[in-house]
């Protein structure tokens, strides 16, 4: 029982974390997208993409992330399993970006491992279902 009330407690936090965090990767998206200089890759990397690329990438995802912690705020079955699947999808895609900016994506990987958790674990009670 209070596994559930953490795990409860942690998912509505996780909600708006996710929503809060899809809100970042569209103005992070936004930044890319205009060809701001703070993204430098100093390195070849296998993953390499232009930042126009990334920047939409984070935009798309973002918007999603947005729907998702919407329905995960509410309750919705839906919203659990898409807020998992977006931000497995940010996990992969601040991995493919870290040579861009790395301290960013780390702790956005850090955070989506969380929201995975929390989203995973809650059960949510449904008063039919009682």
């Amino acid at each position: 029982m209070q596994k559930q009330s953490i795990a409860t407690g942690i998912s509505l936090v996780a909600a708006i974390m996710l929503m809060v965090l899809a809100a970042l990767s569209i103005l992070e998206g936004t930044v890319a997208i205009s060809g701001d200089e703070i993204y430098v890759a100093g390195v070849d990397y296998i993953y390499a993409f232009d930042t126009t690329t990334w920047g939409w990438i984070h935009v798309v995802l973002g918007v999603i992330g947005l729907v998702c912690g919407t329905g995960l705020l509410f309750g919705t079955t839906w919203g659990r399993y898409a807020a998992i699947a977006v931000a497995a999808l940010v996990m992969v895609a601040n991995f493919l970006s870290l040579p861009y900016y790395p301290a960013w994506s780390l702790m956005v990987i850090a955070l989506s491992i969380v929201v995975v958790w929390a989203v995973a674990t809650w059960q949510p009670r449904h008063p039919r279902l009682q």
